[in-house]
């Protein structure tokens, strides 16, 4: 039997030897992390290790590279050295990098970064609530999703047909929906699924509402990936289930692969991670399993060219 070819569409790759400064891996110890103890992670994570990870049965055929939170003031400096990284062993095959929305600074950021011929677009997380239930005090707040710089930042990347990587819990993604009116043309990648961290009835329920009115945008993706949460253990079929859901409200040729690692590490192999995407592909779209684990990350990041020629089908 031949192997599957797989695009992994988000992970991080970091040396922690100098070449970028990631703060939260080798200065203070992040309290707030989703995910929380994070040591196991604080080592250095590069194409070999994720070649590693992959099991018998699949081929890596490319991968997108997610910014993985350097030192904000140079973000050229994480994009350049994954460039380099990219020339010498064959990944990441594209990279979403970072620029500060709010800041006058974000064009030249956005310019600087666009010399990378593997640059397709940015990932910025807007402020948002920890939990459901402090919603309100972030809505409107500076840096959130109603704070006019952040529409000035999509417009950039609109202008420039870069993509938006979406990160934001569950309860902001309705927020997120009626921001994205304001740039119809804008293609954006939703990350980890959503975050559904709130597994209570009423918590899925928003969850659902949120994806429903991303989905209605054609221009939104989602990544199925990072099912940890900080408010409920993590729990496998439950999971899959989620990932099923996934697919049926986006529909599967809007639905790629990602991997999330080394983070996802800290809950699961990455391995059985992948088992469990592909249990709900079976379950939601069987016939999409090609699509799912690379067609749709090829068209949706335009890899096209940027996978090496020794790794296309």
């Amino acid at each position: 039997m031949s192997e599957q070819a797989l695009i992994d569409s988000h992970h991080h790759f970091w040396a922690l030897d100098g070449s970028v400064h990631y703060p939260w891996l080798e200065d203070d110890v992040d309290g707030h992390f989703f995910l929380g103890d994070y040591s196991r992670i604080r080592q250095p994570f590069l194409p070999t290790d994720l070649r590693n990870q992959i099991p018998a049965g699949y081929r890596l055929a490319g991968t997108v590279h997610c910014e993985a939170e350097s030192a904000r003031g140079e973000p050229d400096v994480e994009t350049e050295w994954l460039t380099r990284l990219a020339k010498e062993q064959e990944l990441p095959s594209a990279l979403v990098g970072w620029a500060a929305f709010a800041d006058p600074a974000c064009e030249a950021q956005l310019e600087c970064q666009m010399r990378s011929a593997l640059f397709r677009g940015v990932r910025a997380k807007p402020v948002t609530a920890a939990r459901p239930d402090q919603y309100e005090g972030t809505f409107g707040a500076s840096g959130s999703l109603q704070d006019t710089g952040w529409t000035r930042g999509l417009r950039m990347l609109e202008e420039r047909d870069l993509s938006w990587d979406l990160r934001v819990p569950a309860w902001h993604l309705a927020d997120a929906a009626r921001l994205l009116e304001e740039t119809p043309a804008l293609r954006v990648i939703l990350n980890h699924t959503g975050l559904p961290w709130d597994r209570s009835e009423p918590g899925l329920a928003r969850w659902r509402e949120g994806m429903r009115a991303l989905a209605a945008n054609p221009n939104v993706a989602v990544k199925l990936s990072e099912l940890g949460s900080p408010m409920a253990a993590w729990h496998e079929q439950r999971n899959i289930d989620v990932l099923a859901e996934a697919i049926d409200i986006f529909g599967a040729e809007r639905c790629i692969f990602a991997s999330n690692f080394p983070v996802t590490g800290l809950n699961v192999s990455y391995a059985t991670w992948l088992a469990m995407v592909e249990q709900a592909v079976a379950d939601a779209a069987a016939d999409a399993r090609q699509a799912i684990l690379h067609d749709n990350a090829v068209r949706i990041y335009r890899l096209t060219g940027a996978v090496p020629a020794s790794h296309i089908l």
